[in-house]
């Protein structure tokens, strides 16, 4: 607020004012001062390590973002080479020097440390590190964790430090299954130097700990391997038996907290300490989720402190500046016996004005802050709507390539209708009612016709229950042909199927059991268009199943021009597809829906004579 202009000073009074308000006045305006200035110390430093809190916050925010996309990208490699092909073949005795050279090419793409594959006793059989010095191939990792508990459960983690390479880096690990039970483990290690280095953009330091505080991660070389706590003799013993850490000594970090009264900041123990360490640090830990990590951010306070303070000292300065000068300039004029009184009156007026105006443009910053926060309320249900949207879209892109003789199939009937309702109306002007009847009985054939196409199409747009349970074999069959009854009619193909019986259930889910089953059909039905000779063709298309004992085994099996063994070994592969303009995903999402379900899907062809795909199922139990 700017100062108020300076009046004219009053004539001269007969007698000097008394000395002692003055000694009163300097008196009470050093307490203040001191107070003052004591005050904005506190609140300055609480306001700066609120600052850097919030900020050490957001920072940890973004560390965990930065880890956890390392972290998912590296775990969809273990997952997907596991069903690769190359590798069960290695495992099943086929010779490991293409798979070194994949395991390399794939280590570069991810940026992945090293790829290995151990077999069923833990001897590593292939790396991507093979032509190095510390090559992993013929080492035994049997002694691992990552390697005993993924062939116990399937998949496992671990931190540890490399026992040849001497680096730490997480180790993960999924196990590759046979007919006869485990094949082996293919192992994926990951160093987190690019992460910690994005970390150190962040500012201050940063360090991830596990379950038991030992440091993982961190910004700060000379604190890995050490432990928030100290450990007992005992732990600390098995530990550096099991060799995850090496020999590291598992000493406690180097820092202390402070009392509770200066904000519980954290400081570096030893003296001097580092340049870099010097000073208090405000933390912020957060969980990393999907691990049973924690990371923490520590980031330096003393600068923020110093300047919040000075800055709120000037402020209180200024203002006890202004506010004595003003009870000066009171004094004095009261000293004067109540000289002025109309200025006096005149100034009041003007600061209330003041403060008004100041009042009104504080309420209408208000009223835009909030019209502005509604905005992006608004904006964010926009958004969410455009997802949701977008989500709907991705379900409906299949029924999109059907949309066309689905039409064609309602008009039909919808013309027969109109018939049949004008044939009844002339027959009904005649008398004839009991034609009449005939003809809307008809109609009433017709619509229910519409409404069985129109239903199928809504539940397969829909999205399935997540829940595998029985589910009756004959109505996802119905169900497909439904769906594929324009295609096939639009094609010239009469598919020949196989009578399923009512009461044979399997494990499922009916909506995306009739998604794998549209989806070999349609591939069935673009394999044979593209044939050119599909009227030469007897039986083009036909839809089996058999029942044995617990499984059932369904069959969707075309005579078109068949696929080569290399086609064969990369149809399950993501992005690797046949057709010119495919993307390869349509059979890799059939092999996990059919996998969820607890069964298996499989190809067989010959090139010239077509191909045949197999849906093994599990048997619901009879009830």
């Amino acid at each position: 607020m700017a100062s108020l202009p300076a009046l004219p000073s009053p004539p001269a009074l007969p007698e000097p004012p008394a000395r002692w308000p003055w000694v009163v006045f300097v008196a009470i305006a050093l307490v203040l001062v001191v107070a003052a200035s004591l005050a904005a110390a506190d609140i300055g430093r609480a306001r700066a390590v609120a600052t850097v809190r919030a900020a050490a916050e957001n920072a940890a925010t973004l560390a965990i973002a930065v880890l956890r996309g390392e972290l998912e990208k590296q775990r969809a490699v273990p997952l997907i080479l596991a069903h690769d092909p190359d590798v069960l073949q290695v495992l099943k005795g086929g010779d490991p020097r293409g798979l070194d050279q994949k395991f390399d090419g794939i280590a570069r793409e991810t940026r992945s440390s090293v790829v290995y594959l151990l077999d069923r006793k833990g001897l590593a059989i292939a790396a991507s590190n093979w032509a190095e010095p510390v090559s992993f191939v013929g080492s035994d990792y049997s002694f691992r964790d990552y390697y005993l508990k993924a062939m116990a459960d399937g998949t496992a983690e671990q931190f540890a430090l490399g026992t040849v390479s001497n680096r730490p880096g997480l180790y993960i690990s999924s196990r590759i299954d046979g007919p006869e039970g485990p094949l082996g483990v293919i192992v994926v290690k990951v160093e987190f130097d690019r992460v910690e280095a994005d970390w150190t953009a962040l500012g201050g330091q940063t360090y991830v700990v596990d379950a038991r505080g030992v440091v993982l991660l961190t910004t700060v070389e000379a604190w890995r391997f050490h432990v928030e706590r100290a450990f007992a003799p005992a732990e600390a013993a098995e530990i550096r038996r099991s060799l995850q850490f090496g020999a590291a000594p598992l000493d406690p970090l180097p820092l202390v907290r402070g009392e509770a009264g200066e904000g519980g900041l954290l400081r570096a123990a030893g003296s001097p300490p580092p340049a870099d360490l010097r000073g208090r640090f405000v933390d912020a830990r957060r969980p990393v989720p999907t691990t049973q990590w924690r990371l923490e951010v520590l980031l330096p306070v003393d600068r923020a402190i110093r300047a919040e303070q000075a800055s709120l000292q000037v402020l209180a300065a200024l203002l006890l500046m202004s506010g004595l000068g003003l009870a000066a300039e009171l004094l004095r004029r009261r000293q004067r016996a109540g000289v002025r009184l109309r200025t006096d009156a005149r100034i009041k007026a003007e600061l209330e004005q003041r403060v008004a105006e100041r009042t009104a443009e504080l309420a209408g910053a208000n009223d835009r802050l909030l019209e502005e926060i509604a905005e992006r309320g608004r904006a964010q249900e926009r958004l969410s709507d455009a997802r949701e949207e977008l989500a709907k879209a991705n379900r409906l892109a299949t029924l999109g390539q059907v949309t066309a003789g689905v039409a064609h199939e309602i008009n039909q009937p919808l013309a027969a209708i109109r018939t049949y309702a004008e044939n009844a109306r002339a027959f009904l002007a005649r008398g004839d009612a009991t034609t009449a009847d005939g003809a809307l009985g008809k109609v009433i054939g017709l619509t229910e016709r519409i409404g069985t196409i129109t239903d199928t199409l809504r539940g397969f747009a829909r999205r399935g229950s997540g829940t595998v349970e029985p589910t009756v074999l004959a109505d996802a069959v119905s169900g497909a042909l439904m769906i594929l009854d324009a295609p096939l009619r639009q094609a010239g193909i009469r598919p020949v199927v196989t009578a399923v019986p009512r009461d044979l259930q399997v494990m499922g889910r009916r909506v995306e059991l009739e998604q794998v089953l549209v989806n070999l059909m349609r591939n069935a039905i673009e394999a044979l268009m593209a044939s050119g000779n599909l009227a030469a063709l007897e039986a083009p298309l036909a839809l089996g199943f058999r029942a044995e004992g617990d499984w059932v085994f369904v069959t969707v099996s075309d005579r078109g021009p068949g696929l080569s063994p290399e086609e064969v070994a990369g149809l399950f592969t993501p992005f690797r597809s046949s057709k010119p303009k495919g993307l390869g995903l349509g059979l890799v999402i059939c092999h996990d829906i059919v996998a969820r379900f607890g069964g298996t899907l499989s190809a067989a062809c010959q090139p010239g004579q077509g191909c045949v795909f197999t849906v093994t199922l599990r048997r619901a139990p009879r009830t």
